[in-house]
């Protein structure tokens, strides 16, 4: 039913780091993180407002080459047909489907152009959760508001994007020498964008939560021991939006107004 919709927000942290880095977006964002109990992995649930809003946990072993990162999933209405599609379309899967108890089934991937992100085929569940339940809401703040992919062919990974999730185009925005920011729409409802490459050295999405305030949220990012790499800026909406890195270097976006409101 959700099919293409932002699902869960990812933190991979470097081994050891995995309760600073709780403690710093709790401060960013107000986060509480708790332990999920899984058996024999540790993971962390973030909840913000009654929802759990991400996850965290410590690289794993057989990622320890990867760096500290953000991950973004995209519900999917059956994991292993979106992973054999994704193959077809060029794309490659870094983690094939498995079961999460109590959860469904996910996997990691990898666009034509290299950009990972997961999938996740949540457990059927009756009633069926409203469409703002969980960690998306573009209304909510700490919550995932936007979602940016930066690709070496932004136009190419349109077309994988759309067919894979059904995602439309909407406003196209010229950035000069940046080139073009594609806004794209998911059931109506324009959801991120995507623009090339800019300073990123590879392609990649990157997540952006809203805040109360984005300028306040910079001052404790600084605070926190993380830097504040772009902005504030300000973009049609209206809104202000931010880009920083955390203290282990993990890249993620801000979005909101930049005051706080009342």
């Amino acid at each position: 039913m959700y099919h293409g919709k932002p699902c869960w927000f990812e933190l991979s942290t470097a081994k050891g780091a995995l309760a600073e880095a709780g403690a710093f977006y709790g401060k960013i964002l107000g986060w509480t993180t708790a332990d999920a109990g899984m058996e024999g992995f540790t993971y962390h649930l973030a909840s913000h407002g009654g929802d759990m809003v991400a996850g965290l946990m410590e690289t794993p072993e057989d990622c320890a080459d990867v760096p500290p990162s953000w991950m973004i999933y995209f519900d999917v209405d059956d994991a292993d047909a979106a992973v054999a599609k994704i193959r077809n379309l060029g794309g490659s899967a870094l983690r094939e489907p498995e079961d999460i108890p109590h959860t469904g089934r996910f996997a990691v991937v990898a666009d034509p152009q290299g950009a990972v992100f997961g999938i996740l085929q949540p457990l059927p569940m009756d009633p069926q959760p409203p469409v703002e339940d969980g960690a998306w809401n573009q209304r909510k703040e700490a919550h995932g508001n936007w979602v940016e992919l930066m690709s070496t062919d932004p136009v190419a990974g349109f077309g994988f994007y759309s067919e894979l999730f059904g995602w439309t185009k909407s406003t196209a925005m010229d950035m000069g020498e940046m080139g073009t920011y594609q806004l794209f729409s998911w059931q109506g409802a324009e959801i991120g964008g995507m623009m090339g490459l800019g300073n990123s050295p590879v392609p990649c999405w990157l997540p952006y939560f809203g805040v109360n305030g984005v300028a306040a949220a910079l001052d404790r990012i600084r605070d926190g021991g993380g830097e504040v790499v772009h902005g504030p800026i300000e973009v049609p909406g209206p809104a202000f939006i931010a880009v920083a890195r955390d203290p282990q270097g993990v890249y993620f976006a801000l979005v909101g107004p930049k005051e706080v409101a009342s």
